[in-house]
């Protein structure tokens, strides 16, 4: 277990620094680790999942749309005024135009 520090690094002199960053030098650390504890395991599997936003129904897909300058910023107004992104907004949009549409057919 490394010892503990008394003053910072930058204030300390040679000899100072060679005692304190001594355990560094070793090789194979790793090996004198252990077993990781149960948190510890959560920790480490949560740092492997792969990142990015969480998967929503199939997952998404990035696609290029053309908007109307006007149409996008009362987009953009009411994303803001509704604390959503606008994705998600054009989402909400979607489901409910297609929502009716099965309504009206069905």
């Amino acid at each position: 277990m490394p010892k503990k520090q008394t003053k910072p690094l930058t204030e300390m002199n040679t000899a100072e620094l060679q005692e304190a960053t001594a355990d560094l030098d070793e090789e194979f650390v790793s090996d004198s680790f252990g077993q990781p504890t149960a948190r510890q395991r959560v920790k480490l599997e949560r740092a492997k999942r792969k990142r990015g936003r969480p998967k929503i129904g199939k997952g998404v897909r990035v696609i290029s749309v053309s908007i109307e300058k006007g149409l996008l910023e009362k987009t953009d107004r009411l994303a803001k005024k509704l604390n959503v992104q606008r994705t998600r907004l054009i989402s909400r949009g979607l489901e409910a135009i297609l929502d009716e549409e099965v309504t009206v057919d069905g």
